[in-house]
């Protein structure tokens, strides 16, 4: 599978697989801009290790989709996802390697869900095997990133506080997988 930018979508897809893709990339868009936001705050060296090797994943997965998915097949909402990734690292860089790891921890469990999805709709399709085994290393990496950070972060046993951010970050997420599949 090249990735090369694409041109356009091949005429196999289906429809809902281009929605799925552009959430995918709308999604690694705003995870890239999560850990610039991390990096612009955070002073711990653990973190800030973290959020470098975790980074260069995430922006390994957005040049992957960058490759299958037609710049005009992009979210029209993408410089909200930038800003949104960003605040979603750079609050809690501000209160600590705690809730940062709370933080990475709640998105990558939503995203583990949400590539898992494709993957298992893919399969019962039996279509597109490239893309299954493309979608599905994402998510092996992401589960990781989710590991990492809960066993960092010594949780997912939370405080309320951290349960409620975590709320708000998973649900946020959901919200702009809604939004990004239609805009």
């Amino acid at each position: 599978m090249s990735t090369t930018t694409a041109e356009t979508i091949p005429a196999a897809w289906p429809a809902w697989l281009v929605d799925e893709l552009r959430s995918d990339h709308a999604g690694e868009t705003g995870a890239v801009r999560i850990y610039d936001g991390i990096l612009a705050f955070s002073r711990d060296p653990a973190v800030r290790d973290f959020a470098t090797r975790h980074r260069e994943t995430e922006q390994g997965h957005l040049d992957l989709l960058n490759g299958l998915l037609p710049p005009a097949e992009h979210s029209r909402l993408l410089p909200i996802w930038r800003v949104a990734g960003w605040l979603t690292g750079a609050l809690p860089a501000l209160f600590g390697p705690r809730a940062v790891f709370a933080t990475v921890d709640a998105v990558e469990t939503f995203v583990d869900h949400h590539y898992r999805a494709q993957t298992e709709r893919l399969e019962r399709e039996g279509i597109l095997p490239e893309i299954h085994a493309l979608l599905e290393r994402c998510r092996e990496e992401e589960v990781h990133h989710r590991d990492e950070a809960r066993e960092a972060g010594e949780g997912p046993a939370y405080g309320p506080l951290l349960r409620a951010w975590a709320w708000v970050v998973g649900s946020g997420s959901a919200a702009a997988v809604a939004a990004a599949k239609r805009i």
